[in-house]
């Protein structure tokens, strides 16, 4: 027998995979994480400034604004040093 289990990830995408109900649970214990973790539900949690920028990702994918794309390294960090 198999069960479906669902992950929510942080930009509010959904994983949906197929696990057997033998399976042991499948647990990841960063102690480095442990502070972004609400200590009542477990669930992590985010500043403002990482939650803008998880929206601004999900704006992207949407098509609501427009992505820039590189053709080469030496392009992406071109334009990251014009922007200091």
């Amino acid at each position: 027998m198999s069960t479906t289990q669902t992950i929510k990830t942080p930009v509010g995408r959904r994983l949906t995979e197929e696990t057997s109900s033998q399976t042991p649970s499948k647990t990841f214990d960063c102690p480095l994480c442990a502070k972004y973790r609400d200590p009542e539900t477990g669930e992590l949690r985010f500043n403002a400034e990482t939650l803008a920028a998880f929206e601004e990702g999900d704006a992207m994918l949407r098509g609501e604004i427009p992505a820039q794309r590189f053709n080469s390294l030496d392009e992406l960090l071109a334009d990251l040093r014009s922007e200091t």
